[in-house]
């Protein structure tokens, strides 16, 4: 059995609604971060490389950085369970 990551948190600032897209490659829905995640997780990282975060958006990175790892695990095992599926047809 596949035991799932969990999250401990969210960003207080993820907006709860439109925060995730989903794309077809494929045929298979693959889940990513909307553009606005994508862009303020950018200004994190050039503010990061600029100058220092402050602890709060040191977390909030950390945050998205879970989420990421969440959301591409996920997209390996709908991958995977369709490439079996398809598999098993042959």
């Amino acid at each position: 059995m596949i035991s799932l990551p969990t999250l401990e948190n969210l960003p207080a600032n993820l907006p709860l609604e439109g925060a995730i897209r989903i794309e077809l490659q494929e045929g298979i829905p693959i889940f990513r971060a909307s553009l606005s995640v994508q862009k303020r997780i950018e200004i994190l990282l050039e503010k990061q490389q600029n100058t220092q975060l402050t602890n709060e958006e040191e977390k909030e990175l950390d945050i998205y950085e879970e989420i990421d790892d969440y959301l591409s695990f996920i997209n390996r095992l709908v991958r995977n369970t369709a490439q079996n599926q398809d598999a098993s047809k042959i």
